[in-house]
């Protein structure tokens, strides 16, 4: 969604004010085993569904994921989290008929094409796992904002992005990023990250305030996380939280 969250479960790696390791982390054995139920799932869907999470059981409204991959602070928003926002997304396209690109957050990909297969959506994504999608997939690294397609500039007026880290360092690449796909007039933009760590830092470089609605996650994070966005959604999401 992200789903990718900012957070480790490993205290060690957990933020303290120090830069995450940027080295990118070997694929696991665990992790290419994820890989194989993962395609076989959706093979069995017929591509319906997929994206990250637990693999969902019976209902046919859940969207089936695959396994979280923790050394690419990777956590899955939980079903209600993931469906409030893709609703909010396709409420914007609508008015819009933009394309949409989803920072390093492949669980709202997956609600989204579950959500209406027609909408246009890119995926920003580190995890190759995520080729899945074929050419909705974009391989993205945080630490090259900018080493994307030609084609993708300034294309976008939504943006939904979860930067997967809580450094400072981090969430300023990544608004090098927003600011490169977003359109220079009318764009939409929601950050899911943690609220106190980044709230006056995403202010200070996307000009975006929190919103009533409170994101959740599959496993329980220490860190509170907030829905930012550029624009008053008004009645929904809570509308933004104003200052007291």
């Amino acid at each position: 969604m992200s789903t990718e969250l900012e957070e480790t479960p490993n205290p060690a790696a957990a933020d303290d004010g120090t830069e995450e390791d940027d080295d990118p982390p070997l694929m696991s054995s665990q992790a290419l085993e994820a890989l194989r139920e993962f395609l076989s799932e959706q093979s069995s869907l017929g591509g319906a569904g997929g994206g990250p999470g637990d693999g969902g059981g019976d209902d046919p409204d859940e969207v089936r994921l695959v396994a979280e991959d923790w050394r690419l602070s990777q956590f899955w928003y939980d079903r209600e989290t993931a469906e409030t926002v893709a609703e909010e997304i396709r409420t914007l396209y609508r008015a819009t008929s933009s394309p949409i690109a989803c920072i390093a957050c492949p669980t709202l990909y997956a609600y989204l094409k579950k959500l209406d297969p027609s909408i246009p959506v890119k995926l920003l994504e580190f995890d190759k796992r995520f080729e899945r999608y074929g050419n909705d997939f974009i391989y993205y690294d945080y630490n090259q904002p900018e080493e994307l397609l030609p084609s993708l500039k300034h294309n976008y007026q939504i943006i939904i992005a979860d930067p997967p880290y809580l450094s400072k360092e981090c969430l300023e690449k990544v608004a090098h990023t927003i600011s490169f796909l977003a359109h220079p007039q009318d764009s939409y933009l929601l950050l899911l990250t943690a609220g106190e760590v980044q709230r006056e830092r995403a202010a200070e470089l996307l000009n975006v305030h929190p919103c009533g609605f409170r994101p959740r996650h599959t496993n329980k994070l220490g860190n509170e996380f907030r829905l930012f966005t550029s624009y008053d959604p008004a009645g929904r999401l809570g509308g933004w939280e104003r200052e007291v």
